[in-house]
């Protein structure tokens, strides 16, 4: 078995989403050229009909196996479901409400022969509907970060490793180094990207747009969960201890530190000031002290000095000198913002 692509399913099935995806994937043109595959969906106990749907396809077609879990353990639970269930050589991923150009996994795999790649990704599009009609193209990773994995190159994938599921990666390599997803959270991903990526010796990509991003319509009113918050939080402590565990992270100590900084501190923080989220002065003071006491010099981390703007280093560091001037600061500001704003589209 050349390659197995999992797919993590839960409430998927309506609008055709869930049945859009599956089709795109047995629909590959690997089985024109003879090379066997496999589409693993794992049903994260679904309380829709998601797993009805995924049992007729899979009588229609053999090589869709179809795994139902009795209790929901998101994402990372149900891609180690399916990573230990798959046979291929490789192991390529799928969002359920997302599709695959027809070509995506054998221009991958051409690629993946033709270098000796451990890892071989492509870039993404965004679309609004479920057709192959071509949407905003997104480079997921960069010409610098691919080739033999050099320490610089490793450098560049730590700071932005991009999407895992535009990418095919060797079966062994993740089993051999259990390097399985943290399970029950969201934003596995963010844990387990650039740790995927170190692993690997060489990594390529393809330069087109093969994996098509479904966007859903934005709401009208952002609300932010704690948990979502708390979870990104979790994953980021959880990349630091994985990264010394397998003994990256005194090489690469400043990537992982700001990586750290940049989705659980700064994104989360202003995700929670920007967007509706009950008592979010409590979580504000909780978040500065667990960033206090995983990373209290992240400030002095040259990354962070770089590529973090000088208004969010201004606000962060009244936070951290006093939570409650900070929040009162920043809903002071964001009022007079959002005054100013009305006032110019009352004068339009």
């Amino acid at each position: 078995m050349k390659l197995s692509i999992v797919v993590p399913v839960y409430n998927m099935a309506a609008d055709g989403k869930l049945e859009f995806c599956i089709r795109s994937l047995l629909g590959q043109t690997l089985t024109q050229k003879n090379i066997p595959y496999e589409v693993i969906a794992v049903d994260d106990a679904s309380t829709d009909n998601s797993l009805q749907v995924l049992k007729k396809l899979s009588e229609e077609d053999s090589r869709l196996k179809v795994i139902a879990s009795p209790e929901n353990h998101h994402q990372g639970g149900a891609r180690n479901r399916g990573i230990k269930e798959a046979c291929g050589e490789f192991i390529g991923m799928m969002d359920s409400d997302d599709w695959a150009a027809p070509d995506m996994f054998e221009k991958l795999l051409i690629k993946a022969e033709e270098t000796k790649a451990d890892i071989v990704g492509c870039d993404y599009q965004l679309v609004g509907e479920h057709s192959f009609a071509p949407g905003k193209r997104v480079q997921n990773n960069t010409p610098e970060q691919t080739g033999v994995l050099t320490a610089e190159k490793r450098k560049l994938l730590i700071l932005q490793p991009g999407s895992m599921v535009v990418k095919i990666y060797r079966r062994d390599m993740i089993t051999k180094h259990a390097l399985w997803f943290p399970e029950d959270i969201f934003y596995e991903d963010n844990c387990m990207s650039s740790l995927w990526l170190l692993h690997g010796k060489q990594f390529e990509r393809v330069d087109e747009p093969l994996y098509y991003y479904y966007q859903h319509e934005a709401s009208t009113v952002h609300y932010i969960s704690r948990q979502k918050c708390l979870d990104r939080v979790a994953a980021m402590e959880l990349l630091l201890k994985k990264s010394k565990e397998y003994g990256f992270y005194e090489e690469f100590r400043e990537e992982f530190d700001y990586k750290y900084t940049e989705l659980a501190f700064v994104n989360t923080l202003f995700s929670c000031m920007g967007g509706r989220m009950k008592g979010k002065y409590r979580f504000v003071k909780e978040l500065r002290s667990r960033v206090k006491k995983d990373l209290p010099d992240f400030a002095d981390n040259p990354y962070y000095r770089e590529r973090t703007g000088a208004e969010e280093q201004k606000l962060i560091g009244f936070l951290m000198k006093s939570p409650a001037f900070f929040y009162g600061y920043y809903r002071l500001l964001n009022g007079y913002r959002r005054l100013k704003q009305r006032k110019q589209e009352a004068g339009a």
